[in-house]
């Protein structure tokens, strides 16, 4: 039998970072709010994505890091990784903060229900497998994303980047399908810890929608690393053997391995969510249509972060959720500006991305200006290995404006956040330039390139 509850201001479906951030935003401006999460308050960033993720990539970086270090004069020799100590050191830290976050919610006053919740109408919420209906006069999906699904026969043997957090034990030998920032990510942790990678891509060049020659340079460390990257390839079928896994590709070869993960990026969560029910229109891929205050086609129903499939990035579903609380329940109505958008993928070495590709911006500007610049670091100079950066700013003919910049290098994530702010400030490259560098590192590199690239023809 069902119980109607009382009537709520707010009623946000998902409780992952923008979910949580417009709730305890709408509570804070004294709207009444009711948060409902299925599986772990925190959302795939805290627990299933960039949290834990960081962790195994601080985790892999040691073994390089040991080799690098008899350059140094450190002997290294009996060094071993344990899996199990890194998988219960990330799940404690995983528990810390999803209690942060409840806390925080239950300061805000914001009602927490651990349950699933689909629509029953515009203004309606039923919850499952209570029964419970909640009356809202405002709802706000944030439901996030999920593991793609490509339907190949042997697929149900593959686990994604949900489930490789939770492995009893590390595989010795792990085929990872796609080319996308997941899939690089986990392709380099893994090398990173020891195990042997097969990187599988459909297309020829990895990190599809950055910058070619990021692109191109990326996919030589993921070589260089050791891992096996097999491109232009697609999985026909994947076989059970031996306690293993026989994968079976379309150009008639076979990999053996003992873990196949599906990197092949996230669709849009809203299967089941009742979207059609209240009349909620969407994508063909899922994803809930909105204009820029976050408004889908139904007045009362909102949505913010990557079941949106705008940009899918923990920030920016934190920005979205921040300005529809201001906008719906504050005194200030604002749009997040989807522009310029600082990314990092934390491969080794990591990459850090803001503003256009070169191609992007041949395409939007017609002439533009090229810097770049390929080194070795000075540090491996003595460590031996043989990695490489790479530093790349993209300028406005017209008016000298830098429009992207792009970079590979250890600290690329670090640097890329400063970076993006003159970006979007719009300085010059003139600017750029008369500001001093800071020696010996690898970012005055970004100050000091003077020459234009001249791309052949």
């Amino acid at each position: 039998m069902e119980n109607t509850v009382e009537t709520v201001d707010l009623f946000v479906i998902g409780a992952g970072s923008g979910g949580v951030r417009a709730a305890r935003m709408a509570a804070q401006y004294g709207a009444k709010v009711a948060i409902a999460e299925e599986f772990r308050i925190g959302g795939t960033c805290v627990i299933r994505g960039c949290v834990p993720k960081k962790f195994m990539v601080y985790a892999s970086a040691y073994g390089q890091g040991f080799e690098e270090a008899r350059g140094y004069g450190w002997q290294a020799d009996n060094v071993r990784f344990d899996w199990n100590t890194l998988i219960a050191a990330k799940d404690a830290e995983i528990e810390r903060l999803s209690d942060i976050y409840r806390r925080n919610l239950g300061k805000a006053n914001v009602q927490i229900i651990e349950e699933r919740a689909e629509l029953a109408g515009p203004d309606t919420v039923r919850l499952v497998p209570s029964g419970r209906v909640v009356q809202a006069k405002k709802i706000l999906i944030a439901t996030g994303g999920t593991p793609r699904k490509l339907g190949f026969a042997g697929e149900e043997h593959t686990i994604t980047s949900n489930e490789i957090f939770h492995l009893s034990e590390m595989p010795d030998h792990i085929l990872i399908n796609g080319g996308g920032y997941i899939a690089c990510e986990f392709a380099s942790i893994f090398a990173g810890l020891g195990a042997k990678v097969s990187l599988l891509y459909r297309k020829e060049m990895v990190l599809r929608g950055f910058d070619d020659d990021l692109r191109s340079h990326m996919q030589k460390e993921l070589m260089r690393q050791g891992i096996n990257v097999i491109t232009g390839v697609n999985i026909d079928v994947i076989e059970k053997q031996n306690g293993g896994l026989l994968v079976r590709l379309d150009n008639g070869e076979s990999i053996s391995c003992d873990q196949a993960m599906m990197g092949t990026g996230r669709v849009p969560a809203t299967d089941g969510l009742g979207l059609d029910v209240a009349g909620v229109n969407t994508t063909r891929s899922g994803a809930i249509i909105v204009d820029a205050f976050g408004q889908s086609s139904v007045p009362s129903i909102f949505a913010v972060g990557d079941v949106t499939d705008r940009i899918s990035l923990t920030p920016v579903a934190i920005r979205e959720g921040a300005a529809f609380a201001d906008s719906e329940f504050g005194d200030r109505r604002h749009s997040f500006d989807h522009k310029d958008v600082a990314s990092a993928v934390f491969t080794q070495p990591p990459v850090g991305s803001v503003g256009l590709s070169e191609i992007d911006a041949r395409a939007e500007f017609g002439d533009i200006d090229v810097y770049k610049s390929s080194f070795r670091p000075m540090r491996h100079t003595i460590s031996g290995s043989q990695e490489q950066y790479l530093m790349k700013l993209i300028v406005r003919t017209t008016d000298q404006v830098v429009v992207g910049v792009h970079l590979i290098s250890d600290a690329a994530p670090e640097i890329i956040q400063i970076a993006a702010i003159a970006v979007k400030a719009g300085l010059t490259k003139a600017q750029w330039d008369e500001t001093c560098a800071v020696h010996p590192t690898a970012a005055e590199e970004l100050v000091l390139m003077r020459e234009k690239f001249i791309a052949a023809t």
